[in-house]
């Protein structure tokens, strides 16, 4: 197996080879949409309702892909992605923006902070500053110039700051969100559920208001217990189960390259 763009010791690889991490999965979703013209671009050119585990699958494919894989696999995933993002353009959006590629990259930090912080204990800001740098690639890969993405920590909290303040959910954000956490297939819906609870108590309160989620004081303990509960038990967990998505998701990305290489070669005129 060919060298990946980070050590194994790098802090992008220490946080995101966690199961919990996931955790924080809506919670990205619906960040990510609330800016106007994301929200509109997935509105126009995704489905939630009838694909979650497909969208799911992408995005995953992609984090692990890039964080964990060769630099062979890395480009290979940014690759698709930006094929897939060439035709994600209409009135007022287009994927390959770097104001929108920021913020959906900015979004999948904070959710990795936040998340390890509930469950380990907060980074360290010499940590928080490493991982920042490193979570750049998930912008820069699919074609953002380097100097769009925050410089250091103080930036990048003044950025999230502005950006979170000056957010106002859209109709099609909220459709969005409705069809996430109201799947067609009803077996996923205990985990959309667990999904939309911590997602309330972890968004802006401007924002969780703008998605009609509903938080309280009773909600508030709930939450706390819930992750005290994760807190003590989750980190106790054998490294081989928490690391487990990941390890499946790599699994799963690597077998069908090599389908595809084995129906590449039998295309081909030798073959």
């Amino acid at each position: 197996m060919g060298q990946g763009l980070f050590a194994d010791d790098a802090v992008i690889r220490r946080v995101n080879r966690e199961g919990a991490t996931l955790l924080a999965a809506a919670y990205a979703i619906l960040l990510q949409v609330a800016h106007p013209a994301v929200g509109q671009g997935v509105s126009d050119h995704s489905d939630f309702a009838s694909r979650p585990l497909d969208r799911l699958r992408g995005t995953l494919t992609f984090v692990y892909g890039t964080a964990f894989g060769t630099r062979d696999e890395a480009e290979r995933v940014a690759r698709i992605v930006r094929a897939v993002h060439r035709h994600v353009v209409g009135p007022g959006y287009d994927a390959r923006d770097p104001e929108l590629q920021v913020w959906v990259a900015a979004t999948l930090y904070e959710g990795a902070v936040r998340i390890h912080g509930l469950v380990f204990g907060e980074l360290s800001p010499d940590e928080k500053e490493e991982l920042l740098g490193q979570c750049s690639v998930f912008a820069t890969s699919l074609g953002c110039p380097e100097e769009h993405w925050p410089a250091d920590l103080p930036s990048f909290e003044r950025y999230w700051k502005e950006m979170v303040e000056g957010m106002e959910v859209s109709g099609p954000a909220r459709r969005i969100a409705e069809d996430l956490f109201a799947p067609r297939n009803r077996a996923l819906r205990p985990l959309t559920a667990v999904q939309r609870f911590v997602a309330s108590g972890m968004l802006p309160p401007n924002i969780r208001e703008g998605f009609g989620l509903t938080w309280d004081e009773r909600r508030r303990r709930r939450f706390d217990r819930f992750f005290a509960v994760v807190r003590t038990v989750y980190p106790h967990l054998p490294l081989r189960v928490r690391t487990l998505p990941r390890d499946l998701y790599l699994r799963d990305m690597r077998k069908k390259a090599a389908k595809r290489r084995t129906a590449a070669r039998g295309r081909s005129p030798r073959g």
